[in-house]
């Protein structure tokens, strides 16, 4: 059969190169064509990729706002690009901005959709519920309370683990260890604590500057922040300059893997240092208008996916428009080595996984995905 792949990001590139392999190994016969990354080229093979995610990332309003010509060229790229494909199923990954679009327009030609790693619609944009619920007809989600969110909205998703406990164990096996790490990147040899400090430009101008003067109140620690290689170094630079913060770049996991605790922004980000067991804090600046909004644009109480998860604030979220070092500095401290709140959220996480569920949910996703469309054609 054939597969219509989109994803707009480096995290959807990654699901997507395991969903593929999964779809690979239960349909033998199966041809794909895609948006994505160099990961899911790696699958499905590089003549196969229409559109890199470089090409495609548009974030903040600003950027959407400059470059509206571009999108709507792309989406009609893509249209084009799908008719002339002819696939069986179009299978979005994520990225709701561009792929809802895609569906309806599917839709409306008969073309099967199925959505894999649902959108956060239980955080934001619900109104984004009634496209799901009028041209999508399989829906994936990837966290176990979205179930009962999405039947009580009227739509019966499908759930079988989160693909990202996959990615972290397809990889920590061949992470370094932690003398390796502070030999290749020239650290010496105090505790590290990892600055996550977001993939996107305007997040790292926000936060990076708070993460670095936070540094300042633990000189007994290296702190490390993980770039990101779609960013030109200088945007790290300009702030960590006269500072000991270190830059590695393309190393998150790398950098969990030696740390003692981690500093996030918030996202997915807070999901993986959970599931890599490292003590986390969130810590994410926000505009004054955000405070004021937050009841209003979010339905959630919380940010970190750990903490949604769970139903609790395991890990405690830092979220204001005026950084407090003092209130930042003494969460930090009781989730390092020694501190009053380690050992309890490490058992925090172990909650979480068992909630997450166990590594095979790709193979299983894509299980279901072949299998769905064996029973259609029959």
């Amino acid at each position: 059969m054939k597969y219509y792949l989109i994803a707009g990001e480096p995290s959807g590139d990654l699901h997507g190169s395991n969903l593929m392999r999964g779809i690979a190994a239960e349909d033998t016969a199966a041809e794909f064509r895609f948006w994505g990354g160099d990961r899911m080229a790696e699958v499905g093979g590089k003549a196969n990729l229409d559109k890199h995610y470089k090409e495609t990332s548009f974030f903040g309003i600003a950027q959407v706002l400059r470059n509206l010509k571009t999108i709507f060229g792309q989406i009609s790229e893509c249209k084009r690009d799908i008719e002339a494909f002819a696939p069986d199923v179009i299978i979005l990954i994520d990225y709701p901005s561009f792929n809802m679009r895609i569906a309806e327009w599917a839709h409306g030609r008969g073309i099967r959709v199925f959505y894999y790693i649902a959108p956060k619609v239980w955080a934001w944009k619900e109104f984004r519920i009634k496209g799901i619920r009028k041209y999508v007809d399989r829906l994936y989600i990837i966290f176990p309370f979205e179930q009962n969110y999405f039947e009580s909205k009227g739509i019966v998703p499908v759930f079988k683990g989160n693909p990202l406990v996959d990615a972290i164990e397809q990889r920590r096996g061949s992470l370094p260890s932690r003398e390796r790490f502070i030999a290749e990147n020239n650290l010496d040899d105090r505790p590290i604590v990892a600055l996550l400090a977001g993939s996107r430009k305007n997040e790292i101008y926000e936060n990076l500057p708070d993460m670095v003067a936070l540094s300042k109140r633990f000189p007994n620690y290296r702190f490390v922040v993980t770039g990101v290689s779609w960013l030109d170094k200088s945007v790290y630079d300009r702030i960590i300059d006269g500072s000991d913060v270190a830059y590695v770049c393309d190393k998150t996991y790398e950098t969990l893997n030696v740390a003692e605790a981690a500093v996030v922004t918030s996202g997915t980000a807070t999901l993986e240092t959970a599931l890599m067991n490292i003590p986390e804090m969130v810590l994410y600046h926000v505009p004054k208008l955000y405070e004021i909004l937050r009841p209003y644009l979010l339905k959630i109480p919380f940010i970190s996916l750990v903490n949604i998860n769970l139903g609790y604030e395991a890990v405690r979220e830092i979220v204001s428009s005026r950084f407090d070092i003092d209130v930042a500095a003494a969460e930090l401290e009781s989730i390092l080595e020694g501190g009053s709140r380690r050992e309890k959220m490490l058992a925090d996480f172990a909650s979480l996984r068992a909630i997450i569920g166990g590594a095979g949910a790709s193979e299983r996703f894509a299980k279901d995905i072949v299998e769905q469309l064996k029973n259609d054609g029959e």
